[in-house]
């Protein structure tokens, strides 16, 4: 029950502070800036992430009330003034655009904010082998926290995706933190996410176009928060999810930023540099609209959740060889994805490569 009143809750807020960033935001003329990876036409507000960031950080704050988890309470709010520093600088670049170094500045200073107070990678498998030394496990999540919130902006290409696939994988994590966590309240936090996600989603699902973008506000706070909650555990407890179980759930992302890296590298230009071969391009270069690329992506992305959420479930190299199914199945859809644009290509049409 009180898992549905924290959803709801955060629906609600979510729906009157996007519609009033909406409102303001047509008030006074904040459109979305383009570049050379946008495809939309027309002024719309790229600042919708404010509505939904704010109403989570809220809920979340009730949340530590309610669960009277006082010992928490410091390094929890550790981590929430490291989302609203993440807020901030893409609230700013929503209307002023940064430097990619300067972004990237802000994402590691708030990914410390996380690390300092022990929220961190403390093992790769559900095994004693598994185990991660200290310094190893600074570094792994250091780059974890930074590479997820890049990876959910640059995902961020069509109506509805990253915040589709965004509460999808809060809903695999939630699901595990359910049935495996002894926490409740990372269960809560994932309601919670989920309900802001939903409220900012009525008004940026392809129906038939969004009115309202999350821009990289959004896009970064989802993505720091997708990193941030995997990490979550109790004082001396171990990680909710070892490294390579939360990087399945979030493979879709995290694989169309290696190709991206991978892409602009081998051509010589900066990793920095947007374009229009991400996954979704691709996917509407095969004919697919809007509404049909969110479709397919969340289709595999059920998948990818379904899959490693039975691998948790099972024990020893059982366990290892589903997850080894998970990245298999998301592997081959790139490659598959990436092979047929490629052929096209070289037919001459117009396919990214």
């Amino acid at each position: 029950m009180t898992i549905f009143i924290f959803f709801i809750l955060s629906f609600v807020l979510s729906l009157a502070a996007v519609a009033l960033i909406l409102k303001l935001s047509r008030k006074n003329g904040w459109f979305d800036h383009t570049n050379e990876r946008k495809i939309h036409n027309g002024s719309i507000s790229r600042l919708g992430g404010i509505g939904f960031v704010v109403a989570f950080s809220l809920v979340a704050a009730a949340i530590c009330v309610v669960t009277r988890e006082t010992e928490s309470v410091p390094r929890y709010l550790s981590c929430l003034f490291a989302l609203l520093l993440v807020m901030f600088f893409g609230a700013y670049d929503d209307f002023r655009p940064l430097l990619s170094r300067y972004k990237l500045t802000v994402q590691i200073i708030a990914a410390f904010f996380v690390i300092i107070p022990g929220f961190l990678f403390k093992s790769i498998a559900y095994f004693d082998f598994g185990i991660l030394p200290v310094w190893l496990g600074y570094a792994i999540t250091l780059l974890w926290i930074v590479g997820v919130t890049n990876a959910i902006n640059l995902i961020d290409g069509i109506d509805g995706l990253a915040g589709g696939l965004s509460g999808l994988i809060a809903l695999f994590l939630g699901i595990i933190f359910f049935f495996y966590s002894k926490n409740p309240q990372n269960i809560l936090f994932c309601a919670a996410l989920i309900g802001v996600i939903l409220g900012f989603l009525v008004f940026n699902a392809p129906l038939p176009k969004a009115r309202i973008f999350m821009g990289d506000c959004g896009s970064q706070s989802l993505g720091f928060l997708l990193a941030l909650l995997p990490l979550l555990e109790k004082q001396d407890g171990p990680a909710n999810l070892p490294v390579p179980y939360a990087a399945a759930l979030l493979m879709i992302p995290i694989f169309d930023t290696i190709a991206a890296v991978w892409r602009r590298a081998r051509e010589g230009i900066s990793i920095f540099t947007p374009d229009k071969s991400h996954v979704h391009h691709k996917l509407m270069n095969m004919g697919l609209s809007d509404r049909g690329v969110d479709i397919v992506l969340y289709g595999l992305q059920i998948v990818l959740g379904v899959v490693t959420v039975i691998s948790i479930r099972l024990d020893g190299v059982a366990s290892l060889v589903v997850l080894g199914i998970a990245y298999v199945i998301g592997i081959g859809f790139f490659a598959i994805i990436h092979f047929i644009n490629r052929t096209a290509r070289k037919a001459g049409k117009q396919y990214s490569c």
